[in-house]
């Protein structure tokens, strides 16, 4: 019995033994603290977000594409809008400009806009051929964080960056005090043929006009209507004027093709030598509207900039410099008589 007793007694210290022995193993030992009392190292804080550099900080990129989109290249005035922005650009080696003609067409537009908007160049140029029409594909770029320069036109609202132009109300007004007080100082009857309508320049044209004339009431509107700013049409619509009024003083048209149009109506109808011509652009050119002046057709039109070389120079300021550019710029404008037109050919570069 005692054997038995002894037996269990070394059985459970054996085994006593064996567990402890286990359970040193499976605890290993805890990782040695580092000596001295510094606090462990936290993880490093992320970096903050730098702003992103400009332009004027981080250096110029070697190319820029600027997308021109041109509301028509019918009239004389926007072929030397586009080589204007072309001659410009021959200064700035890192600007691209890709050239679009809507051809008066509001659709064409629109999707000429968009079109630059999906290639992401870097600003766009536009004359817009309609006012309400292009304002939501011109405001939809610029919110997409692309500048936009209208030229000569503007849209609805102000969602652009710049608008370089003349100003139309002055012209058109100045215009036509120079017809109530000098061309027509006894009165007389004009017949006004206007540009496309709903365009910003023409409505401020017809506008100024309508104002300037009120310094002599005997000066009165008895037709007006629409040519779209083509000679062509304006032929046609002056033929249909001079069918319907025996007795016309003056045209006044917005611009100068379309007074060159209605000279020609007249002159097939043989009664230019009692009407006189106004027109508006004033181009230096062998067709432009100061030499029509100093030939006898027009008696007067106006020196029309279009702003062409002052766009890529805010171009070259907003992309290449990082400037802020201005809201609006406005050009300045002079008038063509047949006693200004040589220095004005002169000096606005024609031969």
């Amino acid at each position: 019995m005692k054997k038995k007793i002894l037996s269990v007694v070394l059985c459970t210290a054996m085994l006593a033994s064996l567990m402890a022995g286990c359970g040193s193993k499976a605890e290993e030992p805890a990782a040695a603290e580092p000596s001295g009392t510094e606090e462990p190292a936290e993880e490093p804080a992320p970096e903050e977000a730098e702003e992103p550099a400009t332009d004027a900080e981080a250096g110029a990129k070697d190319k820029y594409v600027i997308g021109m989109s041109q509301c028509n290249l019918g009239e004389p005035w926007r072929v030397a809008m586009n080589d204007q922005i072309a001659a410009a650009a021959e200064a700035h080696p890192e600007f691209e400009i890709i050239y679009a003609d809507a051809a008066q067409d509001n659709s064409k537009q629109i999707a000429d806009i968009e079109n630059f908007v999906q290639m992401g160049v870097d600003l766009i140029i536009t004359s817009p051929n309609e006012a309400t029409p292009l304002t939501n594909a011109v405001t939809a770029a610029y919110e997409a964080g692309i500048p936009v320069i209208l030229l000569d036109r503007k849209i609805d609202g102000d969602g652009y960056t710049q608008f370089i132009g003349a100003d139309n109300v002055a012209i058109g007004k100045q215009v036509g005090e120079y017809v109530a007080n000098t061309l027509l100082p006894d009165g007389g009857k004009v017949c006004e043929i206007k540009g496309l309508e709903g365009t910003s320049g023409g409505i401020d044209r017809d506008n100024g006009f309508r104002e300037g004339i009120k310094a002599n009431p005997k000066v009165e509107i008895v037709a007006a209507n629409n040519a779209d700013w083509l000679r062509e049409k304006a032929i046609t619509v002056a033929e249909e004027m001079l069918q319907t009024n025996t007795e016309i003083d003056l045209f006044y048209c917005l611009n100068d093709p379309m007074a060159e149009g209605a000279y020609i109506a007249a002159k097939n109808a043989g009664r230019e030598q009692d009407i006189i011509f106004i027109g508006v652009d004033g181009l230096p050119t062998p067709d432009g509207g100061i030499r029509s002046v100093m030939e006898g057709r027009l008696s007067l039109s106006m020196v029309y900039p279009t702003g062409g070389a002052e766009a890529i120079e805010s171009a070259y300021q907003l992309l290449v410099e990082g400037k802020e550019l201005e809201k609006e710029i406005t050009l300045e404008s002079e008038i063509i008589t047949p006693e200004t037109a040589p220095d004005l050919l002169k000096k606005y570069g024609g031969e």
